[in-house]
């Protein structure tokens, strides 16, 4: 080789290769049909019958003021989103105002709350596919992850268009069980509780939290969005609003037309109402509606968290080798790969309750520390644009953050004790990972 081309060859070796960025598709349309999408079928198909149980004649209470707690947090995101607007959204509104470790725990919350979250969601899919199909649900349920991990591989418009059309048929489903419900109204005592009293109305809401998990994940789209600054606080509080009128009509309609006790014991609680009330086509109708939003759900959370993943590894908060985004597909296929793996090995659990509290523990910690972000930041960062703000301030000082903060502490003490103690392992574990992997960094 001549010293001309060994040199040129040299040259080209040391030129960093180009990084392959996500591409920005989606407006204001597409991220609040992610909102939707992910909100109403992240609990209200899965959940409610094993939330009346807890909540009795009240749940529809149970359902509102889960809303009011998300609503304080999602106000919140909506003014961050606009600082901050990040793939790893939570991590660096953490970052920003406190510390990489702090950071990194949020992270790692969230992760962890996507995996157990799209476990849950698969499993209750399953419940409805089996009373289907009559099949075991473990496998009907690792087969969706594997599907719906095909699909967001493939890319995020097509994603995107997907999460729509199946967001109007969950919609739909929601809409035909209200609509049903009106000649129910008035045969009951909405008002009556259960026999646990106020406190099993309050349990009741801190299970259904869990049912408007999803919000949050609007904003792990922010470098595949086109205005992200002004678009994400815009469908955050869209997403609230639409899916809180929604859930609190389907809660009435849903105990008005079934026994509340019969309702916390069926396996397909929404299928079971519309069979009662339009007979064995409307259980068929209802499955497979459950079945359209369930998925929806699952592919929403599958992105959002793969996104979490590939935003720490591109702040090498995590190996960078998570960050590697497909040439062709423009997807982060390794974040999605791996979101396959831990998904499915939470799946064996087979435990919805005890995933779904797990999963809201996670996701309360890192509420407490987004708020708390929030806080800090307005001291901290004070002259850092906002295309958003809270209402509701005293001074610099944010009231709703604060709110936030304390109704999050409250509703973590309402959950399982076990689902705290797991939830606590894993805060443990994360703070371990974090510094194992520093030691790592450092040592070479």
């Amino acid at each position: 080789m001549t010293a001309p081309n060994l040199t040129k060859k040299l040259k080209l070796e040391l030129i960093p290769k180009k990084k392959h960025k996500l591409k920005r598709e989606l407006g204001l349309l597409e991220c609040t049909f992610y909102g939707i999408g992910v909100i109403l079928g992240a609990g209200i198909y899965a959940l409610i019958g094993k939330a009346a149980g807890i909540g009795g004649p009240m749940v529809w209470v149970s359902f509102a003021l889960a809303a009011i707690i998300a609503a304080f947090t999602g106000l919140s995101y909506a003014e961050l989103s606009s600082m901050f607007p990040k793939d790893a959204s939570e991590y660096a509104y953490a970052e920003n105002a406190f510390n990489k470790r702090l950071a990194f725990i949020v992270g790692w919350l969230l992760i962890i709350a996507g995996v157990v979250s799209s476990a849950a969601v698969a499993l209750g899919f399953a419940g409805y596919f089996s009373a289907l199909f009559h099949t075991p649900q473990i496998p009907a349920a690792i087969t969706l992850i594997f599907v719906l991990s095909l699909l967001s591989y493939w890319g995020i418009k097509e994603s995107a268009w997907f999460n729509i059309v199946f967001t109007l048929i969950e919609a739909g489903g929601l809409l035909i069980i209200i609509a049903m419900g009106m000649k129910y109204i008035g045969t009951i005592d909405y008002f009556e509780l259960p026999p646990t009293g106020f406190v099993g109305v309050l349990g009741a809401t801190s299970l259904i939290f869990f049912a408007f998990i999803g919000f949050e994940d609007i904003v792990k789209l922010a470098e595949e969005t086109k205005k992200p600054r002004e678009i994400l606080p815009k469908a955050l509080i869209i997403s609230i609003i639409v899916s809180t009128i929604i859930y609190i009509l389907v809660a009435i309609s849903a105990v008005s037309i079934m026994n509340w006790q019969a309702l916390a014991a069926s396996p397909a609680p929404l299928a079971d109402v519309a069979k009662i009330a339009m007979g064995s086509q409307g259980f068929l109708m209802l499955s497979a509606i459950a079945l359209f939003s369930t998925t929806n759900t699952v592919l929403i959370i599958l992105i959002a968290t793969s996104r979490i993943i590939y935003g720490m590894a591109d702040m090498k908060a995590l190996p960078e080798k998570l960050a590697l985004v497909h040439k062709t597909r423009r997807t982060p296929h390794l974040a999605v790969a791996l979101m396959f793996i831990l998904t499915s090995l939470f799946i064996l659990i087979d435990d919805i309750t005890l995933i779904a509290s797990m999963t809201d523990f996670a996701i309360f910690v890192t509420f407490i520390l987004v708020n708390a972000s929030l806080i800090a930041l307005r001291y901290k960062k004070p002259k850092v644009k906002r295309a958003f703000k809270v209402p509701l301030n005293i001074g610099s000082f944010s009231v709703i953050a604060f709110l936030g903060i304390i109704l999050n502490i409250y509703f973590i003490f309402h959950l399982e004790f076990t689902a705290i103690i797991a939830g606590s392992i894993l805060l443990l574990a994360g703070l371990g990972l974090y510094e194992a992997y520093n030691f790592y960094k450092n040592k070479k």
